[in-house]
């Protein structure tokens, strides 16, 4: 457990080799508009994931505090109060029960949740409760879940929430662009959403289970890399299929690619629908598989999710008890 920093919080995007931002390239429908994806061979290679690889003991530990670490504690409800949003900071200050991080060794590495979702009317409140703990606030944005709302209300949001104080703004795509292949039309609107972010990191939401196609998701996913994004993201969680591995094979894949042609590395996100602190790993998994270890890291990997990181640390409180715990030990909120 020795290898993991004092804090797992790091700039975007600033591991390896390169420390800048992706910028965005030139529209250029020769680099996606030949792709065409085999769903089969993808559905085989994502089963293989969870059957090949096994990850046992001491080192599952350490692969669930790393997975923890890359979580973006989310609330996105519609009876969402400041009170809520308040708690769930605190357990991103403090994602684990102290008494089983000593247990594990880590007692002393600060060990905090990769950042904070809400939807804009709680930004101030979040960075409020965060002040000082280098835990960056997310906001999601530009009429989120469904994204349809004129353009410039969508700027709009985006330039609101990034003076309330969001670090992270998460925007979805025009899903109707995608299904009518209006590639020029997603790079401009996200090349937009990018300058409007100024500072603030983009990240992309695709709603891959309403893109019909992974060969879709494949060329949305250049789209959006090529128009600026830093992070490439699966679902809003609000969709009746939200993360999957197959999607995931393909968006990191088309990561790797972009890398190679580019040099700038893009960060992924699953989100919605995980829940499990093996299907965590799984992702985990996936990832460093197909893109590399430097990419287990909050700079550029995270999970969406709520539910989860109870059950990480209810496997963590296993780990070291020989036990496992009731549910309601293990509050996320």
């Amino acid at each position: 457990m020795a290898e993991f920093s004092q804090t797992n919080v790091h700039p975007m995007a600033s591991t390896g080799n390169q420390t800048n931002r992706n910028t965005g390239v030139e529209y250029d429908p020769d680099l996606f508009a030949g792709i065409r994806i085999n769903r089969s061979a993808v559905e085989r290679r994502a089963a293989s994931i969870s059957t090949r690889r096994s990850v046992k003991k001491n080192y599952q530990a350490a692969w669930l505090l790393r997975a923890l670490s890359c979580i973006d504690l989310t609330t996105l409800a519609g009876d969402d109060t400041p009170g809520r949003v308040r708690r769930l900071c605190q357990k991103a200050r403090r994602p684990v029960r102290q008494d089983i991080l000593d247990a594990l060794g880590v007692g002393d590495l600060n060990l905090t949740a990769a950042a904070v979702c809400v939807y804009h009317n709680l930004i101030e409140t979040a960075v409020r409760e965060l002040e000082g703990s280098g835990i960056p606030v997310a906001a999601v944005s530009t009429g989120f879940p469904a994204g349809q709302i004129p353009l410039p209300l969508k700027l709009a949001q985006i330039s609101e929430s990034v003076a309330a104080g969001a670090s992270e703004i998460d925007i979805v795509i025009s899903r109707g662009k995608v299904l009518t292949a209006d590639w020029q039309g997603l790079y401009d609107e996200v090349r937009a959403f990018r300058k409007a972010c100024g500072d603030a990191h983009l990240k992309t939401i695709l709603a891959t289970g309403e893109l019909a196609t992974l060969s879709n998701v494949a060329k949305a996913s250049w789209v959006c890399m090529m128009a600026g994004a830093d992070f490439i993201k699966t679902s809003t969680g609000k969709e009746s299929v939200n993360a999957t591995l197959p999607y995931s094979l393909v968006m990191v894949r088309a990561i790797r690619d972009y890398q190679d042609l580019t040099g700038y590395r893009i960060g992924y996100k699953p989100a919605g629908g995980i829940s499990k602190a093996k299907e965590a790993l799984n992702y985990l998994i996936l990832v460093k598989e197909e893109l590399g270890k430097q990419w287990i890291n909050s700079s550029l990997f995270r999970i969406g999710a709520s539910s989860l990181l109870g059950d990480i640390e209810r496997q963590l409180e296993h780990h070291v008890s020989g036990s496992y715990s009731a549910q309601h030990r293990h509050p996320t909120g």
